[in-house]
């Protein structure tokens, strides 16, 4: 049932307020008094963490100067608990705890008595207070699992009264996150609270059913998030590094200790392989779709050498909907799909029909990204379809989001239907043609683009087409300005070779024309938002026309020499 603006905005309110009532029926009173129980006498074992370690960072920390989040915050002597933080992603990322992997490189016994003072700071200052950011469901599963990963660092000749307040605070940021973990909405923190009860469950002393409780409710949540092509239901790319980085330490746990593997753990990581590599470019970075931003290609790498399902990348994630072009050394991945659910769309960009294009080792055309550690306004900035290489009309977004606190940066307009068909001939074309029906509603448009690998790779070709929901072309009460963007990688340099084509070269010589000879074909400024050093400026080339009098521009990229 389709529903108006009106009345999908009106159901959005009543479901949020709804879920926020329950949530609090649930949840009562967060005091730490109710959370009390056992404390544990020792830990089991303490799970590999396969992500890099930075000494530096170590050393800034002992000196109590914390870069972390984008930010760099010098305490001067005092706790960073009791001083005012630079911001929320600082805030996260301090005390998510998950900067301890750094401190695997400390030597000397002062360091690790640094560590567990600056750990017992945080439990005397926040460890019995439940509230802000510190006891977000997703800040907490991170500490646990930081706690538990790091615990040989953390207690590493620790007196028996701080071993006690170590595990004693565990033991209750456990119980706390069993109690909520029902009440979270969709979404990758969910998956990470049940990967750290799980983790907890192996790592501190339990029973039998408290094992198996953990592994079945991992199971489920694996089934719901990771769909049958292995892609995470968010549609972010990067989801699936960020979960095998948890995953795959989990897994090698239970068969360390002798555990059964809950059931789905194992299938479910062997199917998020291929879809990880679908969206790997040669150069070993992620695509950057629906929140992906920059990877840093040794967290790809250790997550990739226990790989062991090898092949190609598939051509298609149908349940997640993108498709991917290959010919000779060109790829294309191109987004064919929509938020999956409403609570999902509080990430999702609206790029639809938007695409990337990597030739060798190199990236030509890329979406925007989303930025690591910027505000709020830069990350919506980052969801609009201009931020994406795709066409926008009348300088309007495939997608309208909330600007509501109450409802947060949910999708409230009807989510597109988009209708996919391949053209393959094998080493001849690889070809997609995808509609989107998204300014259908205010413009009465659909959006239609083919696009197309021939010529052994050496050629790109694509067309942009917006008509009337018949088929028709458009006519003056359709009357709208589109413009196609194509942001192109920061590395790659340009210069106009005419009024219609533009040069594209690569820092290690290889250079593509684009070429368009309809509409104005333009060099514009560009914001790079995915740029692991941070929101920088790069280039765009935009292709400007009028739909009521050109409503379809076709374009090329052929590759020179």
């Amino acid at each position: 049932m389709l529903f108006s603006s009106e009345r999908r905005l009106l159901y959005l309110y009543l479901r949020e307020g709804w879920r926020r009532f329950s949530r609090g029926l649930s949840l009562g009173r967060m005091a730490a008094l109710r959370f009390a129980g056992s404390t544990p006498d020792r830990l089991i074992v303490a799970p590999t963490d396969l992500r890099a370690i930075d000494p530096f960072v170590a050393e800034e920390i002992l000196q109590g100067r914390y870069p972390l989040g984008g930010r760099a915050l010098d305490t001067e002597g005092d706790s960073p608990f009791e001083i005012d933080l630079p911001s929320r992603a600082f805030a996260m990322k301090l005390h998510s705890f998950t900067w301890l992997r750094h401190l695997r490189a400390v030597r000397e016994e002062a360091g690790f008595v640094k560590l567990r003072q600056i750990i017992d700071d945080w439990i005397a200052s926040h460890g019995r207070n439940m509230g802000g950011i510190s006891w977000e469901a997703d800040v907490v599963a991170q500490r646990i699992i930081a706690w538990l990963s790091h615990s040989p660092v953390v207690l590493r000749n620790a007196e028996r009264g701080f071993y006690r307040r170590f595990l004693k605070s565990l033991a209750l940021q456990v119980r706390y996150l069993r109690h909520i973990a029902e009440t979270l909405p969709d979404g990758e923190a969910r998956l990470r609270v049940r990967i750290a009860l799980a983790v907890a469950s192996v790592s501190m002393p339990a029973s039998a059913s408290v094992i198996r409780k953990a592994s079945r409710r991992l199971d489920l949540e694996l089934d719901r998030q990771v769909l049958p092509d292995g892609g995470h239901f968010s549609r972010n790319p990067r989801a699936g590094l960020e979960l095998l980085l948890d995953l795959l330490p989990l897994r090698q746990t239970y068969v360390n200790l002798g555990h059964d593997v809950p059931s789905r753990l194992i299938p479910c990581i062997d199917r998020m392989y291929p879809a990880l590599r679908f969206f790997r470019h040669q150069s070993g970075e992620l695509a950057l779709f629906n929140g992906a931003t920059s990877v840093l290609a040794h967290e790809l790498a250790s997550v990739l050498r226990y790989d062991e399902t090898a092949g190609e990348p598939f051509r298609s994630l149908p349940h997640i909907h993108f498709e991917r072009l290959s010919l000779g050394d060109t790829a294309i991945i191109v987004d064919t799909g929509r938020p999956l659910s409403v609570d999902l769309s509080r990430t999702a960009h609206a790029g639809c029909l938007s695409f990337e294009m990597s030739s060798g080792r190199n990236r030509f055309i890329i979406n925007s990204g989303a930025p690591k550690f910027a505000g709020e306004r830069f990350r919506q900035m980052a969801r609009a379809t201009a931020a994406h290489s795709t066409v926008t009309v009348n300088d309007t977004s495939s997608l309208r989001f909330s600007k509501s606190k109450f409802l947060g940066p949910v999708v409230t307009s009807e989510l597109p239907r988009v209708v996919v068909e391949r053209k393959d001939e094998p080493g001849v074309i690889d070809a997609v043609r995808a509609s989107h029906d998204g300014y259908l509603a205010l413009f009465g448009l659909i959006h239609e683009r083919d696009i197309g690998i021939l010529n052994g790779g050496r050629l790109v070709r694509g067309r942009d087409r917006l008509s009337r929901e018949d088929g028709r072309e458009p006519d003056a009460a359709h009357a709208a300005l589109a413009v196609a963007r194509f942001h192109v990688h920061p590395s790659i340099g340009m210069r106009r070779h005419s009024d219609s084509e533009i040069y594209l070269t690569a820092p290690d010589g290889e250079g593509w024309l684009f070429a368009c000879r309809d509409g104005e074909v333009a060099i514009e400024e560009d914001v790079f938002f995915a740029d692991p050093s941070g929101i920088r400026t790069s280039s765009q080339i935009t292709v400007t026309f009028t739909v009521e009098s050109q409503p379809e521009i076709q374009w090329t990229l052929i590759r020179e020499g």
